[in-house]
């Protein structure tokens, strides 16, 4: 192509403005400020920048504490790695100063949420178990889990509630540990999503799966049954790639058919790593008729202490618990 049909751009007619008048998204007064030893903890919350992650933490912060205050729920769903890296005893925190009204795990989180209830440790090592068939064979596990799901089926009762009962009965040395436990002696909701053939007690002759998928079932019900009184809500899921987020978008509609609009909510997703569904069906689709979603990146470990330090900065409430739904 001849040079001559590209002749140099001229910029002489370049329109320009004032950087003065325009709009800019960063400003000296959004910067963090030094930390200074020995400060309070407030202070080093005020000191984060109005930027980005950290000034969607302070709005995830400010939802939660203004849910606790007028008595909204305040719903934390989670996959099983938030119980494996030692968090427990945070939300179970959280849950007497009022600041949880329902948690819902993935199987995965009942098995890691009893094995450290009844022996005090639990994530065994794949890598090395899987070659000889071994990963998955803890006989306690399978039978506790099994038992306790199929004596609670037959009772009528969901999952969770039926494994929490049994924990509270069992005389376990560290149930005190436990989110299922803590949240049946605090009477509010804890369900468990189970997808059939993901969990190692599935793997056992003493799963009854007409029982696991009755009991499942019930806490769908009962999962709804908290979406219901989201409005003005909180609605957390953390480390939950795709069986919560997917369970919660079906819930949401569902109620949302049944005559609940579902107007003003907030969403957050909590993980290491940026995932389609819970962006789409915890963040997004969710808030796109009101609210707001939010989906903040890093360790859980590191996060979510964090977070709950943030929120119980200067909390006083009352328990968030006023909830429809009826566990009886």
């Amino acid at each position: 192509m001849p040079e001559a049909l590209f002749p140099p751009l001229s910029l002489k007619e370049l329109k320009t403005y004032s950087l003065k008048d325009r709009t800019s998204k960063v400003c000296q007064e959004d910067f963090a400020r030094p930390w200074q030893v020995g400060e309070p903890f407030r202070n080093f919350l005020d000191s984060l920048p109005s930027i980005l992650a950290a000034q969607d933490l302070r709005a995830v912060v400010g939802a939660i504490r203004e849910a606790g205050e007028n008595r909204k729920t305040i719903h934390w769903a989670m996959g099983a790695h938030l119980i494996k890296v030692g968090l427990n005893p945070l939300l179970i925190d959280l849950m007497k100063k009022g600041l949880v009204s329902a948690i819902s795990l993935n199987g995965a989180g009942v098995v890691h949420d009893s094995e450290l209830a009844m022996v005090g440790r639990t994530s065994e090592d794949v890598d090395r178990e899987l070659g000889g068939g071994t990963f998955g064979m803890a006989r306690e596990t399978a039978e506790f889990l099994n038992q306790a799901i199929t004596r609670g089926a037959a009772q009528g009762l969901g999952l969770g509630r039926a494994v929490g009962e049994a924990l509270l009965a069992g005389g376990f040395p560290y149930a005190e540990t436990s989110l299922l436990a803590a949240a049946v002696s605090s009477g509010i909701p804890a369900t468990v999503h189970v997808a059939i053939g993901t969990d190692i007690i599935h793997l056992h002759p003493s799963m009854d799966p007409e029982a696991t998928g009755r009991a499942t079932y019930r806490d769908f019900q009962t999962f709804c049954s908290v979406v219901q009184t989201l409005e003005g809500g909180v609605f957390l899921n953390i480390g939950s790639a795709v069986i919560l987020p997917e369970i919660f978008l079906k819930a949401v509609t569902l109620v949302r058919n049944l005559g609940w609009p579902l107007k003003q909510i907030t969403t957050v997703n909590f993980d290491f790593i940026r995932h389609y569904r819970p962006a789409t069906n915890v963040v997004r689709r969710p808030t796109l008729e009101g609210g707001r979603g939010y989906y903040l990146i890093g360790h859980h470990e590191l996060m979510i202490p964090l977070l709950a330090a943030a929120v119980l900065e200067g909390w006083g409430g009352e328990p968030a618990t006023d909830l429809k739904n009826d566990l009886k």
